[in-house]
């Protein structure tokens, strides 16, 4: 087989730690006085930490000083390590190890690229972190998707050229900065708002290991 790079995003590719980021945000709006939805938490997905928070300020018409904001951002994270420090491998979603082994075993590339500061953590809390050949997360990139940055920072890290990577995402952003890096785009969840993804599949139990060869051997 050919070798290729197989990106990974983190947050509803890998487990599900949107319901831990909903949580914290949430109870953070009621501190200020205001709701926060689970359709507004949808729009963050694949968001930076410092976007998301301008988002929630601006759909509760706040505004704060710099130094609050920069407080607000840190209570938010404390709550929601306080949900991911809690986690396990039983936290992982469905046949994500199945297709990370298969992988593995035929020597592709594998990595993380992901705007969670976080990754690194979560991985080691649900103990897959040793699957990745790289990882590339919030920590070390300045532009958020749909800006392609870590897709391609994780492409380089792996020696893959971009137009030989495939990207697993949840995020109608992270599809858009997959497409952008001239990666082939995989959107696990809703087809009608993962459209643009060259190929959508609900879950990883959809994804068999014929597809993966033939993406491999594309």
């Amino acid at each position: 087989m050919k070798r290729k790079g197989f990106i990974f995003d983190l947050d509803g590719v890998i487990v599900d730690t949107a319901k831990y980021h909903f949580l914290a945000w949430k109870n953070l709006a009621h501190s200020m006085g205001f709701d926060f939805t689970q359709t507004q938490n949808e729009q963050l997905k694949g968001v930076s930490r410092v976007d998301s928070l301008n988002k929630i300020l601006a759909w509760g018409n706040t505004t704060v000083s710099e130094d609050k904001f920069q407080a607000l951002m840190t209570l938010k994270n404390d709550e929601y390590l306080g949900y991911i420090d809690k986690m396990d491998d039983s936290e992982i979603l469905i046949d994500v190890p199945k297709v990370l082994d298969f992988l593995k075993q035929n020597n592709q590339g594998i990595a993380l690229g992901s705007a969670s500061k976080n990754a690194r953590r979560i991985l080691e809390k649900v103990k897959l972190i040793s699957k990745f050949d790289a990882i590339v997360d919030g920590n070390d990139v300045s532009k958020a998707k749909p800006d392609p940055e870590v897709f391609l920072n994780a492409a380089s890290a792996i020696t893959c050229d971009p137009k030989d990577c495939v990207v697993f995402e949840d995020s109608v952003a992270g599809v858009q900065a997959a497409n952008r890096a001239n990666m082939i785009s995989i959107g696990i969840g809703s087809r009608a708002v993962l459209h643009e993804a060259d190929y959508v599949f609900n879950d990883f139990s959809e994804i068999s290991e014929d597809f993966i060869k033939e993406l491999i051997n594309q």
